[in-house]
Parts: structure tokens; sequence; C-alpha cells
């Protein structure tokens, strides 16, 4: 039996005879983009049972790390790197099922506060455990390789800009 094409290694090749100044970093992107789709897709499958999206997910981890359970909506959206509307939508599809609740902020009343409920502290751990004992999608890998991806993400991180 053949052995399958690698689409990427196919993508470089061909980049590498037109401009092979820039195959590596083109494979480099294509690979880390389709690594993103693998692991969002193993990740997703893993919290499908709780009713949970990836983003829902951590949504509800960040809530249930804080000391008090509540935080300001737009400091969601900067600890969770996402758009302050993805932020509404995700805690609004929490907040109908009981998870979390919203309140104006007694400080500021511009500011909305997120606060897990017990309920969504307890799917939050439910989940966690499941996706721990996924390994998150990636048993496969050492814990010495995925540190090392981690590492090498946050040099692609810092050269985009987004953490110094």
């Amino acid at each position: 039996m053949p052995e399958a094409l690698d689409p990427i290694a196919e993508a470089h090749r061909q980049w590498s005879a037109r401009w092979p100044e820039h195959a590596d970093h083109m494979a480099a992107v294509t690979s880390v983009m389709r690594a993103q789709q693998l692991l969002l897709s193993r990740i997703e499958a893993v919290l499908k049972p709780y009713g949970l999206t990836f983003a829902a997910y951590e949504a509800l981890r960040l809530l249930a790390f804080t000391r008090t359970g509540t935080l300001p909506m737009g400091k969601m959206g900067t600890r969770l790197m996402v758009h302050p509307a993805s932020v509404t939508n995700v805690i609004g599809r929490l907040e109908s099922r009981g998870l979390v609740g919203r309140r104006p902020s007694p400080d500021d009343r511009r500011v909305v506060l997120a606060t897990i409920t017990p309920a969504g502290r307890e799917l939050a751990e439910e989940a966690t455990a499941a996706l721990n004992e996924s390994a998150f999608g990636i048993a496969g890998l050492a814990a010495a390789q995925a540190a090392e991806i981690t590492r090498s993400l946050h040099a692609v991180r810092v050269t985009a800009g987004e953490v110094s």
C-alpha cells in the first residue's frame, strides 16, 4: 500500500521550486494552521458531551480560576484574547444554561460582570477532568515535546507582537 502524501510536504516542495527563500515559512504557518484545526476538533469532541465549545469552556474555566468567580467581561476578552463581541456571545449562551450570571458592576454601571454559578463551576471541573484525561488531544506527545511546542510558538507570538 503506498504511503499517503503529506499535503504540506508537497506544498513545501512546490514552494521550494518557485520561492525557496519562503518555503520554510509557508510550511511552518500551514503546519500550525492544520495542527490548530486537528486539535480544536479533538478538544471539541471531548467537550461535546458537556454541551461546551472550547470558547465556552475557556470562559467557564477562566471564571472558575478567579478568587470570587467574577470578572468584568472586558477583562475576560483580554485574558481570552478574543473580541468583546465573542465574550458577549459565549457568556450569553452560558447564562441561558444557568452556568453564568451577568450583572452591572456596583462600582461602575458601564462595566458588566460575569459570575460563574455553582452549576457552571461543577461543569467546568467535569470538563477539565475530561480534557486532562485526554491530554488535550495530544496524548501521543511526551510532556517535553509539548513544552517544546509551547516554547516554539511563544517565539511566534513574540514575533507577531502579542507578547514580549
